[in-house]
C-alpha cells in the first residue's frame, strides 16, 4: 500500500510515520516544506494542479494529512489549516489515483462542553478561537469534498515529543528548574482545568487503523476521561521523584503571572484571563470513544502516567 504522509516532521506526524513504516505492507512518502521531506511541497502556497500532476505519478492509496500550525494569527492558521486541505482536496478530486484521505483533526473543533459530558461526534462543533475555527473549516471541506475521506479528531495528545510550549510540556519543564535549584515548592496555576489526555503513540496506531479501514465521517480519538491538570501535575513529580510542595495560584493566570511553571511575586497585578490551555475550549472536555472502537477497532492502551514519565524523561535530559 502507498501512503503519502504530509506533515511527518511534526509532533504527531513523526509517531505516524514510525507507526505505518513499521508495516512491512507500506510504501511511505512524506510530502512536507522541510529539506528531509522525500518531496518538498508548501501545501499552503502550492497549487493543486502541481499537487495532482504529483499524486497521478506517484498513485498512492492512501493520503494522511498531519500538517498544520497550532499557533500564530488567524491568517497563518487559515493558510496552514484551511488553504491547505483545500488544495489536498481538489487536488485529489482532479486525481485520477482515487486515494483515500485520513485528515487529523483535533478537539478544539468542539470548543466548550459541559463538565461531566462526554462529546460525541454528533455533537454540533462551537470552537472558541481561531485555531478550533480554522481546523473546523478544515474539516468541513474534507466531509464536503465527496472523497473517501476521514477525519480523526484528536483530543489532547500527551507523551514522548510533547512540545515544551504545550501546558504539559510547561509544567515539567517549571518542575526540572524546581529540583535543579533545590525548590521546595513549585507554584503553578491554571491547574484545574480537564482534558481528555491521549498518548501520542496511540494516536499514531488510530491513523494506522484509519489507513486500513473504510470508515468515513468523524471519529474521536482520545482516552475517554477528563483528567484535571493538577492531577496531572501530581502524577508528574511521582514519577520525577520531585519531593517538594505544589502550591496552586488561586484564580485564573493572567499573561505575566500564573501561568504553568511561572512562579508569581505579590507585587505582580492581575492581567486579562488566558488559561493554560488556549484551545479555547474552556474548563472540560471529555471524548466519547465508542465511534473509534466500533468503527476502528481501536482502543487507547498507554495510560497518562507512562506518557507524563516519558514527558519527564525528556524534559530532565535537557540541559
Amino acid at each position: 500500500m502507498r501512503v503519502l504522509l504530509i506533515g511527518a516532521n511534526g509532533y504527531l506526524g513523526r509517531f505516524v510515520a514510525d507507526r505505518l513504516l513499521a508495516d512491512p505492507a507500506v510504501q511511505l512518502t512524506a510530502l512536507g516544506r522541510g529539506d528531509d521531506a522525500d518531496v518538498r511541497f508548501d501545501l499552503a502556497t502550492g497549487s493543486p494542479g502541481a499537487l495532482t500532476r504529483f499524486l497521478d505519478a506517484v498513485h498512492p492509496g492512501v493520503i494522511v494529512n498531519c500538517a498544520g500550525a497550532t499557533r500564530g494569527g488567524a491568517r497563518e492558521l487559515t493558510r496552514h489549516n484551511t488553504v491547505a486541505v483545500a488544495t489536498v482536496c481538489e487536488a485529489l478530486r482532479r486525481s485520477g489515483c482515487g486515494a483515500r484521505l485520513v485528515q487529523v483533526g483535533c478537539s478544539s473543533e468542539y470548543g466548550p462542553s459541559q463538565p461531566g459530558s462526554s462529546t460525541a461526534e454528533d455533537a454540533v462543533p462551537r470552537p472558541g478561537g481561531p485555531y478550533g475555527v480554522s481546523k473546523l473549516a478544515a474539516t468541513e471541506l474534507v466531509l464536503g469534498s465527496g472523497l473517501d475521506a476521514v477525519v480523526l479528531r484528536v483530543f489532547s495528545p500527551a507523551g514522548p515529543g510533547t512540545p515544551a510550549g504545550s501546558p504539559l510540556g510547561r509544567l515539567a519543564e517549571a518542575m526540572r528548574r524546581a529540583m535543579q535549584s533545590g525548590d521546595g515548592e513549585l507554584k503553578l496555576g491554571g491547574l484545574g482545568v480537564q482534558r481528555d489526555f491521549v498518548d501520542v503513540r496511540d494516536v499514531a496506531r488510530a491513523v494506522h487503523a484509519a489507513s486500513l479501514s473504510a470508515a468515513q465521517g468523524v471519529i474521536n480519538i482520545g482516552s475517554g476521561r477528563a483528567v484535571r491538570l493538577r492531577d496531572a501535575a501530581g502524577v508528574l513529580a511521582r514519577v520525577a521523584g520531585y519531593g517538594g510542595a505544589l502550591h496552586e495560584l488561586d484564580g485564573p493566570p493572567g499573561p505575566l503571572r500564573g501561568a504553568i511553571g511561572h512562579p508569581r511575586t505579590d507585587g505582580e497585578h492581575t492581567g486579562p484571563v488566558a488559561y493554560p490551555y488556549p484551545d479555547g475550549c474552556g474548563s472540560w472536555q471529555q471524548a466519547d470513544v465508542r465511534c473509534a472502537r466500533d468503527r476502528l477497532g481501536w482502543r487507547p492502551r498507554i495510560n497518562l502516567e507512562e506518557s507524563l514519565a516519558d514527558i519527564w524523561m525528556e524534559a530532565a535530559c535537557r540541559i
